[in-house]
């Protein structure tokens, strides 16, 4: 039986709510730390593309946690400019690293979660790399670019048809990264990656999980 956590996380006089799964792996594999979508869009951990990885990565025993940013769901607060959000990942990675043992994580966001949860990839050396899902880097300006740069290993997934996190732009952007690093893209996908899509996001995931183990 699967067994999910359904917890809250403290973050000072916050608390997050997040859902949790603990595999039976080595404690030395990777943990898998999941952001989802901006707030003020209807972004929340049930998002389809979150959902799917999160239940993706439980099919494969392998823990991840997904939890909602400040101020959505059962999250108390207040939606900040990011840098409040960027705290949540901090309280979320904390809670893995000193409250479940974890050894080494991966961080994994999808849009404004791309660029708030992959801007923390220095804040750990048991952080040891990241995906990036449609990364909204005009939307979001530079600061979550630079807090992004790393010489840790990299995944960048993008549909080739994305107004939002535009396409058009996204190889200059790709080319400011260190490697290592790596590109997929998602043919025919905007950028909510309905209708199948995100089936194959999950399936990138996990092959770059596996690169890592």
């Amino acid at each position: 039986m699967v067994e999910k956590e359904f917890l809250l996380i403290s973050n000072g006089e916050l608390v997050l709510e997040a859902e949790y799964f603990q595999s039976k792996r080595d404690q030395k594999d990777p943990s898998v730390l999941l952001c989802h979508p901006h707030p003020e869009y209807g972004g929340n951990m049930h998002n389809n593309v979150v959902s799917e990885i999160f239940n993706r990565l439980v099919k494969n025993n392998i823990s991840c946690l997904k939890f909602n940013f400040r101020a959505v769901g059962k999250s108390t607060g207040k939606h900040s400019d990011g840098s409040g959000e960027l705290s949540d990942v901090k309280a979320c990675i904390n809670f893995l690293l000193n409250e479940k043992n974890c050894k080494r994580i991966i961080l994994c966001g999808y849009s404004y979660g791309a660029a708030i949860g992959c801007s923390a990839i220095n804040y750990s050396k048991n952080i040891i790399g990241y995906i990036s899902i449609s990364f909204p880097w005009d939307f979001m300006g530079p600061e979550y670019k630079n807090l992004s740069q790393s010489l840790k290993k990299k995944l960048f997934i993008q549909g080739n048809q994305d107004t939002i996190a535009s396409y058009e732009n996204f190889e200059s952007h790709y080319s400011f990264y260190h490697s290592p690093k790596k590109k997929k893209i998602i043919d025919g996908a905007d950028h909510f990656y309905r209708g199948g899509f995100e089936g194959q996001i999950s399936t990138e995931v996990l092959e770059f999980y596996y690169s890592l183990v």
